[in-house]
């Protein structure tokens, strides 16, 4: 068993030091990380409570189990690292799902969890795949994001970003599921809260350079450039603890709406509490005469410590600071993440990391709000994240990690708000002084707030231009201009879907087919589909892609930026009704999916559309071999493939053509592959002229490609 300080984690420096002694330094870090992450879950008191919802809008302890061990998993083979899967079926249902859409969008109707046992054999088995691979990796220093060092960093420091969004999921549970546990003892120190006060925080400059290689891990969104200058205000000095937080709640905050934004209101009436989510009211007394208010924690629910800081979500934290602009006549509000930096700063709070309730160095609760001063404020750092008023937006020169494109992209959509400085289980990353993490306001985490006084103006909505270079190609190749009198790729092999089921004598009906697109990209296809059929499902591995489709079909449009020349951009607007693809788009549902390992719910498909797709796959015979389990019978298969295969997505031995017969010496062409491959359910019955298309890189720069159509039917 661990000992409490080996729940405790150093930063790992990564850019100097002894290549062999950083070596076992990283291999200490991991399995440090996955003793922790392992031993959080003894805290459930059964294996059954794995399977327990902690709430409507979170899957169950099972799902997050397996999760991290199948994130090293994944990246490890998309980095070329690991050979292969370790256990498919584990893989395809624990690989995504972790932030949900709404309140009420989770459904858990198509799962067939594994069993706890097999996840934990499981987790082995991927243990001691990483430290191999640890041991034997070449590398050098510094560590960057090319390093082929970096993907296990990553997965390490994705198990401790979970490490903690777990335990927020096990104080959900009911409190007969849990038990309490050594290694997380819950502070014993509460009693009445000060009072709060404001003190001043001076004008000062915010300057940001953070670049690749840095002296420690950092996610995509943390690297860039960005200043400015931020103009003097009040700060709270203490975190708002859960005393002054009761006075709004016994004012009636919960059932003002006057206090509420929309997005407030709506949560406010759809959430049945009308206080915050981890106070629990019950009998004071065996006779039950005296309600009194208990603070639900980890593993135990405890008398109300007013001392300690308000958990609410970032909806609750504004409601609260208008309730309190209004009884003060004063312009109270949450602050900015400029404004937040600002105070760090001029506290001085990263020299005194070691006195902060974070790393669970003290407690695996919260503790006092008047223990931890730095100047003039309280818990700059640590006890609970504090919610901002700016949503998550990129650093100028912000770029996309390629192993983990939906990292922070899918954030960069003014719904996801920064909090910071951390919490009692904040470790690794989320605790290094550059770390960027922001969650829906609907969100509950360990997180607080504080407020500040203040009438500058802050910035709430960003622009939500696609500037990633790929994605921005590809709207454009789906949605933008077409060139050289070429017809658009996307709507050109939807029509010759439509058609071929039309012509078929087994479908009388398109209305009452369901259509799968494989690699659906940005969506272009599936929302032509959409006009014949009544049910289209868009798959694609890349959540950016989805993001996009998802964005089109909830808002009609999309704007994106292309390059013209050099630094030259040309800003571009489109949107489905101009297309004539509004009124039938809600037919479409858009989810990230691998397409070599598709969850098994995913079947019953009348006709299934694969663009461009098997020549991007690490493992396409893999698809190919499976995609007659999705199909009904009688069913259609369109395959568009230009086989450009390239040894940057498919390693050559995986090739279904276009490569010599090791033994005979022979071309094998892909369409002998496919034919090697499809044969055993399908009978090929049409290969059709090939769709020419352009692809635009620049104004003056284009790529001409030219994809064979065939189409298959599945045998009876």
């Amino acid at each position: 068993m661990l000992n409490p300080q080996e729940l405790i984690a150093q930063t790992l420096i990564i850019n100097s030091g002894d290549i062999e002694a950083k070596r076992d330094e990283i291999k200490a870090y991991f399995n440090q990380t996955y003793d922790s992450y392992e031993t959080l879950f003894e805290t459930l008191k059964s294996d059954s409570a794995f399977y327990e919802r902690p709430c409507s809008l979170r899957h169950p302890l099972i799902f997050y189990f397996g999760h991290t061990a199948t994130f090293f998993t994944n990246k490890l083979v998309l980095a070329k690292l690991l050979p292969g899967r370790i256990n498919p079926h584990i893989e395809s249902m624990c690989a995504i799902g972790v932030d949900e859409m709404s309140w009420d969008d989770l459904d858990e109707t198509n799962y067939d969890w594994p069993s706890a046992d097999d996840v934990r054999t499981y987790r082995q088995q991927v243990r001691e795949a990483v430290n191999e691979l640890i041991d034997k990796i070449e590398f050098t220093l510094p560590i960057n994001w090319q390093s082929p060092m970096w993907p296990i960093l990553m997965g390490i420091e994705h198990e401790r970003i979970h490490l903690e969004t777990s335990s927020v999921l096990i104080r959900q549970l009911p409190i007969t599921s849990v038990q309490t546990h050594p290694l997380f003892p819950t502070c014993p120190s509460h009693g009445n809260a000060p009072a709060n006060y404001l003190a001043e925080v001076p004008a000062g400059e915010i300057n940001i350079n953070h670049t690749d290689p840095s002296e420690v891990y950092g996610w995509d969104n943390e690297y860039g450039h960005h200043q400015a200058t931020v103009k003097g205000f009040k700060s709270a000095a203490f975190l708002v603890s859960n005393q002054e937080y009761l006075a709004f709640v016994e004012d009636g905050g919960y059932e003002k709406p006057e206090y509420w934004d929309e997005e407030g209101d709506n949560w406010r009436k759809f959430s049945p509490l009308k206080h915050p989510t981890f106070w629990v009211k019950k009998n004071h007394t065996p006779q039950g005469s005296i309600k009194a208010w208990y603070l639900r924690c980890m593993t135990e629910e405890i008398p109300m410590p007013w001392n300690w800081p308000v958990e609410v979500n970032q909806l609750e934290a504004h409601a609260f600071c208008v309730w309190k602009a209004q009884k003060t006549g004063t312009p109270i509000r949450l602050p900015s993440e400029d404004e937040y930096l600002r105070l760090r700063e001029h506290s001085q709070a990263l020299n005194f990391k070691q006195q902060a309730n974070w790393n669970l160095q003290k407690y695996a609760s919260s503790t006092p709000i008047d223990e931890n001063k730095t100047g003039d404020f309280y818990d700059v750092l640590g006890n609970v994240w504090q919610w901002t008023a700016t949503p998550l937006y990129p650093y100028e020169g912000f770029k996309v990690h390629p192993l983990y494109d939906d990292f922070t992209m899918p954030t960069f959509d003014n719904k996801h708000n920064i909090f910071t400085g951390g919490s009692w289980i904040s470790t690794g990353n989320e605790i290094n002084g550059h770390s960027r993490y922001a969650f829906r306001r609907h969100f509950f985490q360990h997180a607080g707030f504080r407020y500040i006084e203040s009438d500058a103006d802050v910035q709430t909505k960003f622009s939500t231009y696609e500037t990633d270079k790929s994605v921005s190609q590809y709207c454009e190749f789906h949605y933008g201009d077409d060139y050289f009198g070429m017809e658009n790729f996307a709507k050109k092999y939807a029509e010759i879907a439509i058609n071929a089921i039309k012509q078929d004598a087994d479908f009388s009906n398109t209305a009452d087919l369901s259509v799968l697109e494989v690699g659906c990209s940005v969506g272009r296809a599936s929302f032509e589909l959409a006009k014949y059929f009544n049910r289209v499902t868009g798959l694609d591995f890349s959540a950016r892609f989805i993001q996009i489709a998802n964005q089109l079909q909830q808002n009609g449009s999309i704007r994106y930026s292309i390059p013209i020349e050099g630094e030259i951009m040309d800003f571009k607007s489109k949107a489905l009704t101009d297309l004539g693809l509004i009124e039938t788009a809600s037919r479409c549902q858009f989810i990230q999916q691998d397409a070599a390992n598709l969850k098994p719910h995913i079947t019953g498909f009348d006709m299934v559309l694969a663009s461009n797709l098997i020549e991007r796959l690490y493992d396409p015979a893999k698809f190919l071999k499976d995609i007659n389990e999705r199909i009904n019978p009688k069913g259609l298969l369109i395959m568009v493939s230009d086989y450009s295969w390239q040894q940057e997505y498919t390693d050559k031995d995986k090739w279904i053509g276009g490569y010599k017969d090791s033994l005979s010496g022979e071309n094998v062409t892909s369409i002998e592959g496919l034919h090697a491959i499809l044969d055993e359910h399908f009978e090929c019955i049409s290969t059709m002229p090939s769709i020419p298309s352009v692809f635009r890189v620049t104004s003056r720069n284009f790529t001409l490609n030219d994809s064979e159509v065939t189409i298959w039917k599945k045998r009876t």
